[in-house]
């Protein structure tokens, strides 16, 4: 069975005494009581009393499908994200269960841009220390992308959440490396969305970025050196963070004119439509 914290920041892992029959509607059941009923343990919180209500659900072979009243939206992001991890995670235990949909009075659930949250699995939710989800904080961070003809970057703005337990320098990295999210047009990627992430470390105002070949194969006609600067600027818009070292595989890449770069402001461009990259911002989960 799967918990809220005290402070609802992370899940818990707490045992039922639940003794599961091999039954799918019979355990469902069983575990959709136990999560329903307030623990005597104030450590814990149950998922599914916080306020809103589970009007049915229905099953077909290996697909669950929880339907929940209106007051579920009510709840904030981070929150929603565990009670939906602790209510997914804890009913994948029924056997013959591999997916779960949430619908909100027969409607998908949809994240808050609007996109519907879909099948969830064993494999939705990251896990820090083998039990506890990653808690979850919303950033927004700078990030910058090519513009049609790569001869300059723009930089976006992300509104996104985030697991604090990956440090926002990998995060920036990751988020560069998966490119625009096609919301704004006119951004194009900069890296080769195989690129490999090794390792991000930051030490002395410097920020080590450690790729795998995978960077050394360009996208469109993205230079090698624009795409280091997408890492760049972005990286350096972070506190603390005044240069960047890019490594592939440990070692400087013979395709870079130097061993670390600082921030260049002298490549960043605006949309073609005139707009100001200064208010260009992408939103998503």
């Amino acid at each position: 069975m799967f918990y809220l914290s005290a402070s609802e920041t992370k899940l818990e892992p707490r045992g039922s005494g639940i003794e599961l029959t091999g039954e799918k509607e019979k355990d469902i059941e069983s575990l959709l009581g136990s999560l329903s009923s307030v623990p005597d343990d104030i450590r814990y919180r149950a998922p599914l009393a916080k306020g809103f209500s589970l009007l049915g659900y229905t099953v077909s072979d290996s697909v669950l499908t929880l339907d929940f009243d209106a007051a579920y939206t009510q709840m904030d992001a981070s929150t929603e994200v565990l009670v939906r991890a602790a209510i997914v995670k804890t009913l994948l235990g029924v056997k013959g269960i591999r997916y779960i949909y949430f619908t909100v009075e027969g409607e998908p659930l949809t994240d808050n841009i609007g996109k519907p949250v879909g099948g969830m699995s064993s494999k939705t939710f990251i896990y820090n220390d083998g039990n506890a989800i990653n808690t979850y904080d919303e950033v927004v961070v700078k990030l910058y992308f090519a513009n049609k003809d790569a001869t300059g970057l723009i930089g976006a703005y992300r509104d996104k959440f985030y697991s604090t337990n990956v440090p926002l320098e990998l995060f920036v990295v990751e988020e560069t490396i998966a490119g625009p999210s096609g919301q704004i047009e006119g951004l194009y990627p900069t890296i080769n969305p195989d690129t490999n992430i090794i390792g991000v470390s930051t030490s002395d105002g410097v920020c080590y970025v450690n790729l795998d070949a995978g960077f050394t194969v360009t996208v469109g006609n993205v230079p090698t050196e624009m795409a280091a600067y997408s890492i760049v600027n972005a990286l350096t818009d972070l506190p603390g963070i005044e240069r960047v070292q890019i490594l592939v595989n440990g070692e400087v890449p013979s395709v870079l004119s130097a061993v670390s770069f600082e921030k260049n402001d002298d490549i960043v461009t605006t949309l073609e439509t005139g707009s100001d990259e200064e208010n260009t911002t992408e939103s998503s989960e």
